[in-house]
C-alpha cells in the first residue's frame, strides 16, 4: 500500500489508467469462468484479460519511471498519449471477445481491417511515447539513483521497443503461428503452440526486460557491467526464443 501511494504520488494519471485496467482484468476473469465464449478453440476472454494485465503493469512501471525524470508539459503529454492509445486498443479488444469475433488479425471486412490498422497505429505511438521516455533518461540522469539503475532502465526501454515493434512481424502474417495456422494446442491461458512456432513468446520476453531488467539491477546486480551482461544474455535469450519460432519449432513441446 505505502507503494501504491508513492506511485500515485510521483505519475496519478498513470496510476489510475493501470488500476483501472487490472480491476478490468479480475472482471474479466470471473466472466471467463462465468460466461465463456469460445474463440479458434481457446476461451476467447483470456485475449483481454491478458492485455488489460499488460496494460496495468505497463501503466504503473512507466508512472514509477517517469518520476524519477523532471515533471513537465512533455510528461503529461506522454500520459495522455499512453491512455489514449491503450484505452482505445483494450476497449477494442474487449468488445470484439464479448461477440466473439478475434480482434487481431482479423481484416474479414473493411471495418474490421480499419479498425485492426488503427489498434496497430495506436499500439505504434504507445511504443514510440515510452521510446522518449528512454531518451529522456539519457539526457537527464536523476543524481539520486545508482548509474546501474539508470541504466537498467535505458536497456530495459530499448529492448521493449524492439520487441514491441516485433509485433509487425505477426502483421504482417495476420498469424503468430508459425508452420501451420493459429489454434493449435497451446499452453494453459498464454495459448503459446505446444506444436509450432510462435511469435508471441519473443514478444512477451523481450517487452518485460522493461520491468525485469531494472527488478534485477535494484535488487540483485548492484553493479553497472553486470547490468550490462544480464540485459546483453536478456536481448540474447529473446533473439533466440525468435528465431526459434521462425523455425516453426514451439517454445515448450509437451
Amino acid at each position: 500500500m505505502e507503494w501504491l501511494s508513492l506511485l500515485k504520488e510521483r505519475n496519478e494519471a498513470l496510476y489510475w489508467f493501470g488500476m483501472s485496467n487490472l480491476v478490468l482484468a479480475l472482471l474479466l476473469i470471473a466472466i471467463s469462468i462465468v460466461k465463456p465464449i469460445e474463440l479458434a478453440g481457446t476461451n476467447a476472454w483470456h485475449k483481454p484479460v491478458k492485455f488489460a494485465l499488460s496494460i496495468g503493469i505497463l501503466s504503473w512501471t512507466m508512472g514509477w519511471y517517469t518520476g524519477y525524470l523532471s515533471p513537465g508539459r512533455d510528461i503529461d503529454l506522454f500520459n495522455w498519449t499512453i491512455v489514449l492509445t491503450l484505452a482505445f486498443e483494450i476497449v477494442y479488444i474487449v468488445f470484439q471477445a464479448a461477440r466473439g469475433q478475434a480482434s487481431h488479425f482479423n481484416v474479414s471486412t473493411p471495418v474490421y481491417s480499419a479498425l485492426y490498422s488503427m489498434m496497430a497505429l495506436a499500439a505504434s505511438v504507445a511504443t514510440l511515447a515510452i521510446a522518449f521516455i528512454g531518451y529522456k533518461f539519457f539526457v537527464q540522469s536523476p543524481q539520486d539513483l545508482p548509474e546501474y539503475f539508470i541504466w537498467s532502465i535505458r536497456l530495459g526501454i530499448a529492448i521493449f521497443v524492439i520487441f514491441s515493434f516485433q509485433g509487425f512481424a505477426m502483421g504482417s502474417r495476420l498469424s503468430h503461428t508459425v508452420g501451420g495456422p493459429d489454434g493449435s494446442r497451446g499452453l494453459p491461458f498464454l495459448n503459446w503452440s505446444m506444436s509450432l512456432g510462435d511469435l508471441r513468446v519473443a514478444h512477451f520476453i523481450g517487452m518485460h526486460a522493461l520491468q525485469i531488467l531494472p527488478l534485477l539491477a535494484w535488487y540483485i546486480l548492484k553493479d553497472i557491467k553486470l547490468t550490462f551482461m544480464m540485459a546483453f544474455l536478456y536481448l540474447a535469450l529473446a533473439i533466440i526464443v525468435l528465431v526459434q519460432a521462425l523455425q516453426a519449432k514451439p517454445f515448450v513441446k509437451i
